[in-house]
């Protein structure tokens, strides 16, 4: 089971070598700009290869959400934004194929031309792009999203830490604007390449962004919102007037006149109305649904398709996040020892029916792991970042790198609880009359925030091996709406997190695990991580000159903070697990990275009538 989230197209930005798509080199306007090899795609390509030039224009795609909304601004701290705005509504200067690791094509942006010593990007705005009020987008609309996002005006500050290293933004002339930077970041080019623009007339009456809530955004995108019903339901229409239908990066997308979020409280609910017809396409997170309730008349009739789609993408790190600002939690001994008395594999075999395998790295299925006993080159550089500042750092790191415990053979849980129970009576925790407790008589209990009730059979399992350690483990599930205020203002003993990856790391690491992130509200720095050392690792990853350095200083990276314990891995697979109506059609080339729900709404269509 993979937590449920917004899941845009999200890998993580990749940091290797810059190539540009012309002999003349930097300063030079192109088309298309690519990370550790040449664009794939020439200036001159007509559409991208998973999508389909016999697609079928029409009709209504129904998908499916779960929980509720209440914002159709996705930008603001505050609320829960409505499925789907994001995706269909906003665009940005530059779109990343799915079939390539990294590589923007320019679309609100015709050109692209990053300076000579990398301190600045240019776009030049495409004279075609319209917003849905049939204003054209000029650079004083991108000067406004961009200064919007960083405001501090009740917007998520994730924006503001994403580009920290952006030193200002100028206009050149009505469609030009360059982006100057503080220093150089071999991807911050490409993060503000992916900025989504909007119109300074969007909420122009507002006296604050964040007041913005149920005003329809006024942005490029192919759709505009038809109709909202707050918590329960959000219908698209496609724009007739929309600029970029036979742009190359859009040819043969958006196939759909219609398509609409239906939301549902719980997935049982939502999977008895996609049986009932209610909603087209399903993208199923929980292993025991799948296996055991995608049947019935539809499936045996074929009116209904199962399906699992192969994918290449990274895994990242799921798990249960320690939040470390707890005093609870701040000695790695006691992190570890609850690490130890999680057993995959009877949770694979009883809860999963094999369907999973178990994570192992921050940078899961990346050549960003670590593994075995550092190489060469990191414990050069550790020795070199201790000898320039002067950090302390834990002495394990050098060790062979801790893989996940198995649990095999008849006392394979026993010998890892054994374990536990040493390393916690090390920290001062005794069992006294079946209860762990201190010196102080202070018990050890502690809650697991969740945002669906699906969980608690997960967790159940977890909670009766601590139970043997004489530790308590509550859960505490909590409406979309509760839960994320707790998780913004880090008032949590635990929860169930999962951190994307891509091919290479980049900035979105200060974000997650650096000691400034960790006293942000909202961060995603939900460990609470303050390390000096971590802080200067993320750093040199931005920083690197090669793919090398970059593999070196990851791998250190992700050696320090699994040594650490902070999160107790999880799961994941290779495949997305979708069922679907079988009028609906689909490229016959996969990408290589994406989401299913994104792809199906952004390249499917209807090869028969519907309903």
């Amino acid at each position: 089971m993979f937590l449920k989230g917004h899941i845009r197209i999200l890998f993580s930005i990749f940091i290797v070598s810059i190539l540009i798509a012309e002999s003349s080199g930097f300063c030079a306007y192109v088309k298309s700009m690519a990370l550790g090899s040449n664009p794939k795609y020439s200036d001159e390509f007509d559409y991208f290869e998973y999508t389909d030039p016999n697609a079928k224009v029409g009709g209504e795609l129904r998908m499916a959400s779960m929980g509720t909304f209440d914002k159709v601004n996705p930008f603001s701290l505050r609320g829960i934004v409505a499925a789907g705005v994001s995706d269909l509504i906003f665009e940005p200067l530059a779109i990343f194929s799915l079939d390539e690791p990294m590589t923007m094509y320019g679309l609100l942006a015709e050109e692209m031309k990053l300076g000579r010593d990398k301190l600045s990007i240019s776009f030049r705005l495409n004279r075609e792009a319209k917003f849905s009020n049939g204003d054209p987008v000029l650079a004083k609309d991108v000067v406004f999203s961009y200064e919007t996002l960083i405001s501090g005006d009740g917007v998520n500050p994730f924006f503001k830490n994403y580009w920290a290293d952006i030193k200002g933004v100028s206009i050149v002339s009505d469609r030009e604007v360059k982006f100057t930077f503080r220093k150089k970041n071999r991807e911050l080019h490409f993060i503000i390449a992916s900025m989504p623009i909007f119109s300074d007339k969007w909420g122009e009456n507002r006296e604050n962004f964040s007041d913005i809530v149920t005003d329809y955004p006024i942005a490029s995108g192919p759709y505009k919102i038809k109709k909202i019903e707050l918590g329960k339901g959000i219908w698209f229409e496609k724009r007739a007037d929309y600029w970029a239908n036979k742009h190359p990066v859009r040819k043969n997308q958006f196939n759909f006149s219609t398509i609409s979020f239906r939301y549902y409280k719980d997935a049982f609910a939502r999977l008895e109305a996609f049986k009932a017809g209610e909603f087209d396409f399903i993208h199923e997170n929980t292993s025991k649904i799948w296996a055991r309730s995608y049947k019935g008349k539809s499936f045996v009739s074929g009116a209904k398709v199962k399906e699992e789609l192969r994918n290449s993408n990274p895994a990242g790190m799921q798990g249960y996040v320690f939040n470390t600002r707890k005093s609870l939690f701040s000695d790695s001994r006691v992190r570890k020892a609850i690490y130890l008395a999680m057993d995959f594999e009877w949770m694979n075999r009883q809860l999963f029916y094999d369907q999973y395998k178990r994570s192992y790295s921050f940078f899961t299925n990346t050549p960003m792991a670590a593994t075995g006993f550092p190489s060469e080159s990191e414990t050069s550089l550790l020795a070199k970042l201790v000898k320039e500042s002067d950090i302390q750092f834990n002495p394990n790191v050098l060790d062979v790198i801790s893989r996940p415990p198995l649990n095999v053979g008849k006392n394979g849980l026993r010998n890892n609880l054994k374990r536990a129970k040493g390393l916690l009576e090390e920290a001062g925790w005794f069992v006294t009359n079946g209860r762990l407790q201190n010196k102080k008589g202070d018990i050890f209990e502690f809650e697991i925030l969740l945002d669906t009730r699906g969980w608690e059979r997960v967790v159940a399992p977890f909670a009766r091996n601590l139970k043997k350690l004489g530790i308590d483990l509550k859960t505490r599930v909590t409406d979309l709406s509760l839960y994320k205020q707790r998780v913004d203002n880090f008032d949590y003993d635990m929860l169930v997190h999962w951190y994307l990856s891509g091919q290479n790391p980049g900035n979105e690491l200060f974000n997650r695990y650096s000691s400034v992130s960790a006293g942000q509200k909202a961060s995603r720095n939900y460990a609470g991580i303050k390390d000096p050392l971590v802080d200067l690792l993320i750093a040199r990853i931005v920083e690197v000159e090669s793919r090398e350095e970059l593999v070196t200083a990851s791998r250190l990276l992700d050696r320090v903070l699994l040594n650490e314990y902070y999160v107790i891995p999880h799961w994941h697979n290779t495949v997305h697990r979708v069922s679907y109506d079988s009028r609906l059609a689909r490229p016959k080339i996969l990408p290589l990275y994406y989401g299913s729900e994104i792809w199906a709404f952004s390249t499917w269509w209807w090869r028969r009538s519907q309903r």
